[in-house]
């Protein structure tokens, strides 16, 4: 039996009266609460205790609790020995001073039976995370372990109705078609304001959002918008563009395709139109659609070959969302990317991103192309930031650290622009219902 229980059963055995004349006095609480503090911890009461700047009144009433005259010093300092001596022998309290506790302040929890109570509360409110999948173990994991949830919280019942309504986001995840995020939480969660901005639940179910898209965090409202884009989610469909050259499949597409003109998609189209890749309501062979990291390039094959070039998507730095939404339909649909972009630590991390997110095979971007490039003196910069890896070719980041040379794209637009130059007439039809796929094809 521990001393909390045993004072318990005790405390029905006291003078409530005469205990309360002897300690519970509010000038005693102190004595009272140290000792309770020794109880929950499971510590015998024995020894001092010690308040160190007592009030004359709180002084007095120590005194004429031990029976002992008036004692000079700056601090306060009692025996707990005497006093539980003197509550037996008084009668107050027959079994003691932890009886008297009790008696006065109710039942004594043990600390260690706090956490453990409060540790299997945090575990049953962790609980509606098992009915996620193995793509958001990882997650899972980590949220249930860096105390995140917690803080968002406070209490395991409010962090079990959050995480209740996180699962229920996530588990409807991604929506097709695409709906705004307001929609979504009205038919999800029941109401159209569950995940707006500044909500804990929209900070756990963001956060799952990027571990499914495999897309990091970032601050900044456009990376937000971007991320819950990439799972249909539109807070704005119209912020997000990728740029391309001779995509057909809709009057506009095809007239800016006919000139061989870049053109800017937004989300909202991306989302909001059909995209089969057909001939003559077939579904077309494989097709390569050429992808850079510059505008430049996209600009300079308009100029030099206007309809007749090739399809191109340039991801202009990071891609965003319409970008890796267009890239992933394409993808669906049996194309087949090939990637340039600048030779750095930054290039290698959006090539590495873009990989994460769709297949591609490097266009002029392995560790031979980029020697050839260093030897032929296109440039002299120097590589700044941190280094980083090249996985569809780990030779190319040993190559950039060991020749410490940027070579941006615009330095090897001869060769990338070589490779773009057509044989034939045609383009691609990736929106909308009129589809057509020219037979001859490109480099």
């Amino acid at each position: 039996m521990d001393i909390a229980e045993f004072a318990e059963r005790s405390s029905a055995g006291v003078d409530e009266d005469r205990l309360r004349r002897l300690l519970g006095r509010p000038e005693l609480s102190w004595l009272v609460q140290r000792a309770r503090y020794r109880m929950a911890r499971e510590k015998p009461l024995t020894g001092t205790v010690t308040l160190t700047a007592p009030t004359d009144v709180q002084r007095r009433a120590a005194e004429r609790l031990l029976g002992r005259g008036p004692r000079e010093g700056g601090s306060l300092t009692v025996r707990l020995e005497d006093v539980d001596a003197v509550l037996r022998r008084s009668g107050a309290s027959p079994d003691g001073l932890a009886a008297a506790v009790t008696a006065l302040t109710g039942r004594v929890d043990l600390i260690a039976e706090q956490k453990a109570r409060e540790a299997r509360a945090w575990e049953q409110a962790y609980s509606p995370l098992r009915l996620l999948g193995p793509d958001l173990a990882e997650w899972t994991a980590r949220v249930t372990g860096n105390g995140q949830i917690r803080r968002l919280a406070r209490t395991p019942e409010t962090a079990h109705a959050l995480l209740e309504n996180a699962v229920k986001a996530l588990s409807a995840l991604p929506a097709e078609p695409a709906v705004s995020v307001a929609a979504f939480a009205a038919q999800i969660l029941g109401d159209a304001h569950a995940l707006d901005d500044g909500r804990p639940l929209t900070t756990v179910v963001r956060s799952g959002i990027h571990a499914l898209t495999g897309i990091e965090e970032e601050k900044g409202a456009r990376r937000q918008r971007e991320a819950w884009a990439s799972v249909g989610l539109l807070k704005d469909d119209v912020s997000s563009t990728v740029l391309t050259l001779n995509l057909r499949g809709t009057p506009a597409l095809d007239w800016m395709a006919d000139r061989g003109e870049p053109t800017v998609l937004t989300l909202r189209q991306l989302v909001r139109q059909p995209m089969p890749l057909v001939a003559d309501g077939k579904r077309a062979g494989p097709q390569r659609i050429r992808v850079c990291e510059n505008p430049a390039v996209l600009a300079a094959a308009a100029d030099a070959y206007g309809p007749e070039g090739p399809p191109m998507v340039c991801l202009q730095g990071q891609p965003s969302t319409a970008a890796l939404t267009l890239l992933r339909r394409v993808c669906d649909q049996g194309a087949t990317l090939l990637y340039h972009g600048d030779f750095d630590w930054g290039g290698l991390r959006i090539a590495s991103t873009l990989l994460r997110s769709v297949p591609w095979d490097p266009w002029r971007f392995t560790a031979d192309h980029y020697r050839a490039a260093v030897a032929s003196g296109v440039s002299s910069l120097g590589l700044t930031g941190m280094p980083t890896d090249a996985p569809w070719d780990p030779p190319l980041a040993q190559s950039l650290a060991e020749l410490d040379v940027r070579i941006e794209e615009e330095a090897v637009l001869d060769d990338l622009l070589g490779d773009l130059a057509p044989v034939g007439r045609g383009g691609v039809h990736i929106l909308g219902s009129r589809q057509v796929f020219g037979a001859t094809g490109w480099h």
